[in-house]
């Protein structure tokens, strides 16, 4: 049995565990079958989540981190909803995003991209799902930035999702990408989803009625938890 059969893709529309063009993937990649573990009692302490715990303004990034001016960038506005297989609502569900700036550069020390950083901006929000499952994200749109995965790489635009349930055990990471972005076609992570479909569902929509009038572009971008429409999902330690 070859390394690719031991690593399968965890199911449909998800990327599998080893993908060769995604280089990092071939060292992160388990080289056993995965053995299941039970759960205990301690995996289901974690706290549970409420909106007492969030800020008035953590899930906008234009001013949860504004030192002493405005974020550079193009301003957008992100909304959608959050479902479960059977299309219902997920409520009170707390979703964190995180993103490089708009000259496609992060706030973390391993990131040594020559590119500004911006004071006024750290690029990560959090907020929580309302009754009819819906979040919203204000946010200054990423840049493309190079990384060392072959020769010429860029990744396209891109910001990331991490769903949480009831504890921190229940968590699934997934990318946000920008309609019409050529590095699409060129960025492994991207391709690396064996479904054209479920490639699909990771490129938000435009929506000019979330555009906000002088101010931010909007953008659709549902969740789906499973089933037919799942939304692909993505080991939580591929941070690129």
């Amino acid at each position: 049995m070859n390394h690719e059969e031991r690593h399968p893709s965890p199911g449909g529309v998800h990327a599998p565990h080893l993908s060769p063009a995604y280089a990092s993937s071939v060292k992160r990649a388990p080289h056993e079958r995965l053995i299941p573990l039970p759960h205990g009692l301690h995996d289901f302490g974690a706290p549970v989540f409420g909106a007492g715990r969030l800020q008035p303004g953590d899930h906008d990034t234009t001013v949860n981190a504004r030192v002493n001016g405005e974020p550079l960038g193009e301003r957008v506005v992100v909304r959608g909803r959050l479902l479960d297989r059977q299309g219902r609502p997920v409520r009170g569900a707390l979703i964190e995003t995180w993103q490089a700036n708009a000259a496609g550069r992060y706030v973390h020390a391993r990131d040594d991209h020559d590119a500004p950083l911006d004071p006024n901006f750290t690029g990560t929000a959090r907020m929580l799902t309302d009754e009819r499952g819906e979040y919203e994200l204000i946010s200054i749109r990423p840049g493309a930035y190079p990384w060392r995965n072959h020769h010429n790489a860029w990744r396209p635009a891109h910001i990331h999702f991490s769903v949480f349930g009831t504890n921190f055990t229940q968590r699934l990471v997934s990318q946000m990408y920008f309609p019409g972005d050529p590095l699409l076609a060129y960025d492994p992570v991207y391709l690396g989803i064996p479904d054209p479909k479920g490639r699909d569902r990771l490129v938000s929509r435009f929506d000019l009625s979330l555009t906000r009038p002088g101010w931010a572009l909007g953008y659709r971008f549902d969740i789906v938890l499973g089933g037919d429409h799942a939304t692909p999902f993505e080991d939580e330690d591929h941070d690129d």
